[in-house]
């Protein structure tokens, strides 16, 4: 299975290419998000590896705004204990998926791994990649299953909520005042 999407970023002046594929292993993900926020132009690109689970077990993030280059590696075990440039990173214990605001791909992640049920809701630690305010740091979600295809999504402390639209592969359709999808190819292999 592949599946390339094109999200704008309505908040973000954003423009996005994600390319899903499945492997063997789990999920591969690359993508390349160009944008224009608070007079910053960037250019963010993102791979990331999860096993069948969608447990989250590798990121390569390389992003560039302010006439600013960063790039950062992070590997997990999808057990919650993680390594940046072959250090442990203890600061992000208990953390299995990562979380980039400038992308709506990032909620696929819980939304996929966390499989709730309708009115189900669990509360998640993540590793919150703010590559704009060039913060990273752990944080708690919250998600909660309201329909087949719609999930709510909560910061906690709850400083910002919104309800989030998927397709049946969890990927986001709409993202209300912050991302919609434009366009998906999909394409199965056999």
């Amino acid at each position: 299975m592949q599946r390339n999407i094109l999200w704008t970023g309505r908040e973000y002046h954003s423009l996005e290419n994600c390319l899903v594929n499945s492997t063997h292993n789990g999920f591969e993900i690359n993508s390349t998000i160009i944008g224009k926020y608070e007079g910053k132009i960037y250019k963010v690109e993102y791979h990331i590896q999860t096993n069948r689970h969608w447990e989250t077990v590798f990121l390569e993030l390389k992003s560039q705004h302010s006439n600013q280059r960063e790039r950062l590696t992070l590997k997990g075990d999808a057990k919650g204990n993680w390594t940046s440039t072959g250090r442990r990173a203890d600061q992000f214990k208990g953390c299995i998926d990562v979380d980039i605001p400038l992308t709506p791909f990032t909620n696929t992640l819980p939304i996929n791994r966390l499989r709730l049920s309708p009115n189900e809701e669990r509360q998640i630690s993540v590793i919150y990649l703010d590559l704009l305010e060039q913060q990273v740091k752990p944080v708690y979600q919250k998600y909660t299953r309201l329909s087949e295809l719609e999930f709510q999504y909560e910061n906690v402390p709850n400083d910002f909520e919104a309800k989030i639209e998927v397709d049946e592969l969890g990927l986001v359709v709409n993202y209300p005042a912050l991302f919609v999808r434009t366009a998906i190819l999909k394409t199965d292999y056999r």
